[in-house]
Formats: C-alpha cells, structure tokens, sequence
C-alpha cells in the first residue's frame, strides 16, 4: 500500500510541476512572441524532474542548480538568466 501512496504522491508532484512550468513557458512565451510546443514543456519538466531527482540529497532547488543544468544549451540558459533578472528586478 505505501507503494501505491508513494507512487500517487510522485504523480501529482510530477503533474504540478508540469503545469507550473507550463505557466512559466507561456507567460514568458508571449512577452517573447514565440511558441512553445507541449513536447517542448513537456522535455522541459522531465529534464527539471531528473534533475531534483539528482539533488545532491538537497530539498530546495536554487536558481544556481536550474542555471547549472542549463548551462549547454545556449537557447535555454539567455531565456532563464532573462527571466531570473526580471523576477529580480521585480522584487527589488
């Protein structure tokens, strides 16, 4: 039974990852004037999972993590170091 528990929970944490970062690509998406396939979030949250999954036995993931694992996709890496100046920018 607490397999099925442990199972359930990953699936929903995995979901509401998806969708959040799902809502992020949007957001940023339009104020880009691209688009972003599923497939795209989809790869996104699977890459972001594996990562939290390899944590360095961390609970929290820092900006620093995500921008590590971003770091060989050039693409990637300029969108997020956008965003996390805007977001830093907006809290100041």
């Amino acid at each position: 039974m607490a397999d099925n528990e442990e199972i359930g929970l990953e699936e929903r944490l995995k979901s509401a990852l998806w969708l959040s970062i799902g809502k992020i690509v949007d957001e940023e998406t339009i104020k880009l004037g691209v688009n972003a396939t599923p497939q795209f979030i989809g790869a996104l949250t699977e890459m972001v999972w594996a990562q939290i999954g390899a944590h360095a036995g961390r609970s929290t993931v820092n900006v620093s993590d995500v921008m590590l694992l971003a770091r060989r996709n050039e693409g990637l890496e300029s969108i997020l170091k956008a965003f996390v100046e805007q977001q830093r920018e907006e809290t100041s």
